[in-house]
């Protein structure tokens, strides 16, 4: 008797993946309604690329008509996870999610690419990882040539998996949890606060991160950023690596909840995304771990929501800024955690600052995280559209909440020769304190 697999066992396997999500994906009505959001479909036109098409093809897997195959991994990373196609579904379709679920099956049928199995693997070893960023930051000089505007550069020399002509930012000497005690004290505190600062701000952007302490010391609180944290998982996980995920989730509950806190704050929407939803939806099954996931999430916010509806910051003495501003709302924030008027009311807080508001600041800016580097060409497209809407503002600075979406930006800015700069929005709250001070 032969040991081979046939084909009708593979399909057969393949079903079995998608079986849970069978009735939701029931669900999808077919209208098309995704099509008029979908920011890939604008870009390419075909039903592959828009969340409808994904569906129907996971259903054809479920059916038996398609297996799980290389066009269907394909398919489903065709997509920037912006949730506009599950905001928008008249049927409440959580077409985002079954996407995520379509990925996971590919994960398990297929197994992880090369790259993404070598770069997670990496990303598992915290000690490994800190290295090999600390190297490129040491060394990075060499390799990248400075652009005429704060923290953008371009590769000196070609770079595997990265167009010669992208601007990305560059990775700091020292990150910032080495910058600074594990514990800033403040006199007399009025809370105490852990920063879960994510591998952007602690490796690239530590502008950011420095200015978060800032802001939360000119407001007398005390700020925890525990030596242990370390990558929220969200890339691993939305990969469809959800066992990897569940690694990087763990070891976050667990170094968080030995910190006697009053609230959690992150400055990016996907981290804090990842705390407050994320963590107890992977747990679901695991009664004991969801119950902590749940008590970390219910402490967990993104700092401007914090800032306006915890703390009420401070606005007595906060110093002019002279620009024009227009904000752009990263997708995990405006569609994951829902969090767009906060941090208008930090900028609008601000004197002097203009502010004006962009066509479709909702508009996804094309960076998906790793999509970009994956498909740059596709993920500039999608950019252009977003660098059109800024400059229609004639803004001198665009604020943001997300660090992916501030260098995928400034990218575009570049590309399209605008002068603007890319800032979060915590940067110009910290700098009119400074010129309060003066």
């Amino acid at each position: 008797m032969s040991n081979e697999i046939t084909a009708k066992d593979v399909n057969e396997q393949d079903k079995a993946l998608l079986k849970d999500i069978d009735n939701a994906l029931e669900n999808c009505s077919k209208c098309g309604g995704c099509m008029a959001v979908c920011p890939m479909y604008k870009e390419l036109g075909v039903e592959g690329a828009v969340a409808r098409g994904k569906l129907s093809l996971m259903q054809g897997v479920l059916n038996g008509t398609f297996p799980i195959s290389a066009n269907f991994d394909k398919a489903m990373g065709l997509c920037v996870s912006c949730k506009a196609c599950s905001a928008n579904c008249p049927c409440d379709v959580p077409a985002d999610e079954l996407i995520i679920r379509g990925r996971q099956a590919v994960v398990k049928a297929r197994g992880l690419s090369p790259i993404k199995k070598n770069v997670f693997k990496l990303l598992q070893n915290r000690h490994m990882f800190d290295f090999a960023l600390r190297m490129a930051g040491l060394f990075g000089p060499l390799s990248f040539k400075k652009l005429p505007r704060p923290m953008a550069a371009v590769a000196r020399f070609p770079m595997p998996g990265m167009d010669a002509k992208r601007v990305t930012a560059p990775f700091s000497a020292t990150p910032l949890r080495s910058q600074y005690p594990e514990t800033i004290k403040v006199d007399k505190p009025k809370m105490r606060v852990a920063f879960f600062t994510g591998c952007t701000i602690n490796y690239a952007y530590t502008d950011v991160g420095q200015s978060v302490i800032n802001v939360l010391k000119a407001n007398n609180v005390e700020v925890v950023m525990p030596s242990m944290q370390h990558c929220c998982g969200t890339p691993v996980f939305t990969s469809g690596d959800v066992d990897t995920g569940k690694t990087f989730a763990k070891h976050n509950i667990e170094t968080f909840e030995r910190y006697d806190v009053d609230y959690i704050i992150a400055a990016c929407g996907s981290c804090t995304e990842a705390f407050k939803i994320e963590y107890p939806h992977m747990f679901k099954d695991d009664p004991a771990m969801k119950a902590r996931a749940e008590k970390l999430s219910k402490k967990t916010y993104e700092i401007s929501e914090f800032l306006v509806d915890v703390l009420k910051f401070r606005t007595d003495n906060l110093g002019p800024i002279n620009a024009t501003v227009t904000m752009h709302d990263p997708c995990h924030m405006v569609r994951g955690i829902k969090v767009t008027r906060q941090p208008r009311e930090v900028l609008k807080a601000i004197p002097g600052l203009k502010f004006v508001e962009m066509q479709a600041p909702d508009r996804c800016c094309g960076s998906g995280g790793s999509f970009s580097l994956a498909h740059y060409d596709i993920s500039r497209k999608i950019n252009d559209r977003k660098v059109a809407d800024i400059a229609g503002t004639k803004a001198d600075l665009v604020a943001t909440s997300c660090g992916t979406c501030r260098m995928h930006i400034t990218d575009g800015l570049v590309q399209n020769n605008l002068n603007a700069e890319v800032m979060h929005v915590i940067q110009l709250l910290d700098k009119s304190y400074q010129a309060g001070k003066k």
